[in-house]
């Protein structure tokens, strides 16, 4: 399996892509821990194999089939095989002989004969030092591996062949694939485990056969080494028929790949989603879509150029392709599809897109920064034909909710756009119009009562009248009220209504929605109730979020919306819990004033339930 080595060490390629010699070196650098030890320990078994030979005295006949298999085994190297889904694209028969040697000759000179094969082919290529240094020490471990053959027992006789072959062929196999999967991981930066498995599924069935012709190979040496001529028919139809193949296929990918990331392009996106819809379908799994494109990518490739760009399209498709099928729609436009999974499990892999999308370099000084808008299907208000359409509505208010950021899709979302359309006048009343529409669109998705939010403004209301606010103030206190938690509408349902407590993750989302509320107001110039928003879970010793305000560093309608709205929660039934008395909930804003709630605000609250009727029946 020699030709996965040829394209195996990263500072060898970077003089091919142009990249400058800093990169180089920091390549180098990061293969270091990995080409050292096993060149070093490759050398050490050539010389033990070495050794080994020398001491045994070998004969002429000996030498001259050693020769012979060398020089069999350095033209299969130079001819590689193409096979599907390699790390590098190809492999080599190599493996026939070099396993058929340690079976006819022993493991040492299965070993040397491995080394020189491939130091001879990589020296021929001309390949980088530590390329070759890396490569001969693989196959110089793997040759030796191949002694586990003797774990089967020490006679020759045909009755033991099969299984030392086996055996052989096995132990070479598994050394060869681990050290080029582990090299290409770190070379890539790519998970090793998952690299290894579709190494492994990819070339089990040719290990197979090369295995099987050693032993044929074996048996016939065993005869005769004249009658081994006979394996060249089958090894040479074996190549060719996989070149014929290989080509075939490559005609066929190029089609549907798009030639500069070699991910699928938009042809074979479709294709593949009507496929993937299809067998979700027949299977009763979700399947999930997520639109990517890169924010301000235009920027890029005017201050370092078109190549640049280039450079960066492809380092965002490697970070996509871990996760699922990945496609490039065009552009800087490219697409994930995920089957079996629902819209938290979605969201928490295109968030993790994003972030391994800021590691890239740019070149620029640039951060390079994705919006992702993610649509489940089947979902409420998601028809199977419309998946793309309403994936590419979450994409925009990603986009429009000022970019870097994963939006899923919701019919109510779409509401939010088209407010945010007609709010882009200068007339501050159609705003406050378009804010109100919002609040009715916060009820209809309430997880209570469906009337949490317009509760919250009432009580709010009412305290800010009591308070003494002006009429005007009243009423964006009423209108903060039935929009504070505007910013649900971009958290999961499945956190929104988990019937236990949530874990750390889930309440580091939930916890975003002040953040996200104050975005979708901030745009609409409805000021302060944006900023009143987004501080309505400051607490008063300044232990709240999103900015850990105290006191009256708290704006006034937040504080006197943090009290409604927890009056509100607690008397209101929750999936997790039954609500509580009027009686107590009175008490627990009490115990929590001067901690959690301003204490002028509570006492207000308390004068205000003493003197009027059960708070969930006023209107003002």
């Amino acid at each position: 399996m020699g030709r996965r080595r040829a394209q195996l060490v990263g500072p060898s390629n970077t003089g091919s892509t142009g990249q400058p010699k800093g990169r180089l070196n920091r390549e180098t650098a990061r293969l270091l821990p990995v080409v050292l030890p096993v060149a070093v320990f490759g050398a050490v078994m050539v010389v033990v194999a070495a050794y080994s030979v020398a001491a045994s005295s070998p004969s002429l006949s000996t030498l001259a089939g050693a020769w012979a298999l060398l020089a069999t085994t350095i033209l299969a190297e130079a001819i590689p095989v193409p096979l599907e889904k390699v790390p590098v694209g190809g492999t080599s028969l190599a493996t026939i002989f070099i396993v058929g040697t340690a079976v006819i000759y022993g493991w040492a000179t299965a070993t040397l004969i491995a080394f020189l094969a491939m130091v001879v082919v990589e020296t021929v290529r001309r390949r980088p030092l530590m390329r070759i240094a890396y490569n001969g020490g693989v196959y110089a471990l793997a040759g030796a591996a191949t002694s586990a053959y003797g774990l089967v027992g020490g006679s020759h006789s045909f009755a033991w062949l099969f299984p030392q072959v086996a055996v052989a062929a096995a132990a070479f196999y598994a050394v060869d694939l681990t050290l080029v999967a582990l090299a290409v991981s770190r070379s890539g930066r790519e998970p090793f485990a998952s690299l290894l498995h579709t190494a492994l599924s990819s070339t089990v069935i040719a290990f197979s056969i090369m295995a099987s012709l050693s032993l044929l190979l074996a048996v016939l040496w065993d005869r005769s080494p004249f009658l081994s001529a006979a394996l060249v028919g089958p090894v040479v139809a074996i190549a060719l028929y996989q070149r014929s193949v290989h080509r075939e296929l490559r005609a066929m990918r190029l089609a549907l790949t798009d030639p500069l990331t070699g991910l699928g392009n938009h042809r074979y996106f479709h294709e593949q989603l009507e496929r993937t819809l299809n067998e979700g379908e027949s299977s009763g799994q979700h399947v999930a879509l997520c639109l990517f494109d890169i924010d301000d990518f235009k920027q890029i490739n005017d201050l370092r150029g078109h190549p640049a760009g280039d450079e960066v399209l492809v380092a965002v498709a490697s970070r996509l392709r871990r996760d699922g099928e990945a496609f490039r729609l065009g552009g800087d436009e490219f697409a994930l599809l995920l089957i079996g999974f629902e819209e938290l499990a979605a969201l928490r892999i295109a968030e993790g897109v994003l972030e391994r999308a800021a590691s890239i370099d740019t070149g620029s000084g640039l951060e390079l920064r994705l919006s992702a808008g993610i649509a489940v299907y089947p979902a409420v208000g998601v028809e199977r034909s419309e998946l793309v359409s309403v994936a590419d509505s979450a994409l925009y208010l990603a986009k429009d909710h000022g970019k870097n950021r994963v939006r899923v899709y919701r019919p109510d979302l779409l509401e939010l756009v088209e407010l945010r359309r007609l709010a882009e006048g200068p007339d501050r009343a159609a705003r406050l119009r378009a804010a109100a529409s919002l609040a009715h669109a916060v009820d209809e998705r309430d997880a209570y009562t469906g009337s949490h939010s317009y509760m919250v403004g009432e009580l709010a209301a009412k305290v800010a009248r009591r308070m003494g606010l002006e009429g005007e103030q009243v009423e964006l206190t009423r209108l903060a009220g039935s929009l504070h938690d505007l910013g649900k509408l971009a958290i999961p349902e499945e956190i929104l209504r988990k019937p236990g407590p949530l874990n750390e993750a889930e309440r580091l989302v939930l916890e975003r929605h002040p953040q996200i509320g104050f975005r979708m107001l901030d745009s609409l110039g409805v000021e302060p109730v944006a900023s009143w928003v987004l501080h309505h879970h400051e607490r008063w010793d300044g232990g709240g979020y999103p900015e850990h305000l105290d006191g009256e560093h708290i704006p006034l309608g937040s504080r006197i919306l943090f009290v409604a709205d927890a009056y509100d929660a607690m008397t209101s039934d929750r999936i997790y819990r039954s609500r509580l008395s009027h009686e107590r909930a009175i008490a627990e804003l009490e115990r929590c004033a001067g901690t959690q709630f301003d204490p002028q605000v509570v006492a207000t609250f308390v004068a205000m339930t003493r003197e009027q009727e059960p708070l969930k029946s006023l209107s003002i």
